[in-house]
């Protein structure tokens, strides 16, 4: 298996847990707690996160030491809640996946922001 289906292959399983955890009991999932909060509880999750990332990515420029573990952590952190935030609204991991195909090969610039 390549990196790339295995990466692919994580990124669907996620999401069916992420699904599943829609019928889950909100005492007993974090997951389910957060759909049970709303759309603006987990984009504020989302929100928290990028923040943290961002705290960490200059943590890991400024070669501070743990910085880049904690910048892998705090992404991973960003994924999950952003996957929760496409689950709730219906998105599906293909329908950003087949954005950024659409996307490969194009300049940023050229295409206009």
């Amino acid at each position: 298996m390549t990196e790339t289906s295995s990466t692919a292959q994580l990124i669907e399983q996620l999401f069916a847990v992420l699904e599943d955890r829609k019928q889950a009991n909100p005492e007993e999932s974090y997951v389910a707690q957060l759909y049970q909060r709303g759309t603006a509880k987990i984009a504020q999750k989302v929100g928290e996160e990028a923040v943290e990332t961002v705290i960490e990515a200059m943590q890991t420029e400024a070669q501070v030491p743990g910085a880049r573990e904690k910048l892998a952590s705090e992404s991973a952190d960003l994924l999950f809640h952003l996957m929760v935030l496409w689950s709730h609204l219906g998105l599906k991991p293909d329908d950003v996946l087949s954005v950024l195909a659409d996307r490969m090969g194009q300049s940023g610039l050229k295409r206009g922001r």
